[in-house]
């Protein structure tokens, strides 16, 4: 395409997205946009056809990209979008900034954002997905986040504008989250630093952090907490179902479900998306003729699938 916007960052077509993803699968975006900074976002964005959609692309930790690729402008925010201030009890994080950096910043503060220290990804997706652990989520620190409009205008949106719920936010299409105001309790620095070690050490022991996955396959059956929200704090977990469907281990070509913890979806060297995916939805199946519930995808799916798939 002739008309795409001139950038000072960097602005490439056909980037195979298998490269930027942490299941290293999917095939090429038709752009992948890596703007300078926050100007350039901008004006990329203010001046881009609208005939083209916009997906914007953390670290590639919780996604699979089909094979067939992606028919859009992908952006990925990198240096200029990773700063992390401190002021008080707030946190201001660029959306590229790392959940774990940002914890380790916090605890230094003596501020607790412990909980997004396993977390893999970055600040903009955590807000998009509600990430969170351990009976803690973005959304119950989440002040107000900046981001770009479609049409490259720039809004500060308040966290209940987002409407955050289990695992999910509301954010018009195309927007893309610049940076997060974080609120966060106080604590001792070196209490957090060692709950930090301990649920590191915890994760490592219990999850397949050696293997090439993209973290939990599914969500946990919808369950409510003690607040009455929805919340992954209860009995009823995936990989609970997914063993009593007798689904840990399973495989599909290059693909398997962990052994070490069936709700992790793996790539063991030479999976497609199809793969992947199928994999996953052979195992909702499994579970619904085994137990009646429907596991909701964690991950999200993006692209086209090959016509042979």
């Amino acid at each position: 395409m002739s008309d795409m916007p001139k950038v000072r960052g960097r602005l490439t077509p056909g980037r195979r997205l298998s490269e930027l993803t942490w299941l290293r699968v999917g095939g090429p975006a038709d752009w992948l946009f890596q703007p300078a900074d926050l100007e350039d976002l901008s004006a990329f964005l203010r001046s881009l056809p609208g005939t083209v959609p916009v997906f914007p692309m953390g670290v590639g930790s919780n996604l699979i990209v089909r094979d067939g690729g992606l028919r859009a402008a992908v952006i990925r925010l990198g240096r200029g979008f990773n700063g992390v201030e401190i002021d008080g009890n707030r946190v201001t994080a660029g959306a590229a900034a790392l959940d774990a950096h940002v914890a380790r910043r916090a605890a230094e503060a003596g501020l607790d954002l412990t909980f997004l220290r396993t977390i893999p990804g970055s600040i903009g997706g955590a807000v998009r997905m509600n990430a969170g652990c351990y009976g803690s989520y973005t959304a119950d620190v989440l002040v107000e986040v900046d981001a770009v409009t479609r049409r490259g205008e720039l809004k500060t949106l308040r966290a209940a504008d987002l409407q955050m719920a289990y695992r999910q936010s509301q954010l018009p299409e195309g927007w893309i989250i610049t940076k997060a105001v974080l609120e966060a309790p106080k604590g001792d620095p070196e209490k957090l630093q060692t709950r930090m070690t301990e649920q590191l050490a915890k994760r490592d022991a219990t999850q397949p952090t050696k293997d090439r996955s993209a973290g939990s396959t599914f969500r946990n059956p919808a369950g409510f907490s003690s607040t009455g929200r929805a919340d992954d704090v209860h009995d009823l977990k995936a990989w609970k179902v997914i063993d009593a469907a007798g689904m840990r281990g399973a495989r599909r070509g290059g693909a398997r479900m962990s052994e070490m913890h069936s709700n992790f979806l793996i790539n063991s060297g030479d999976a497609t998306a199809a793969d992947l995916e199928g994999l996953g939805e052979e195992v909702r199946k499994k579970v619904y003729d085994s137990s009646g519930i429907t596991l909701e995808w964690e991950i999200m799916r993006i692209g086209e699938k090959l016509i042979s798939d």
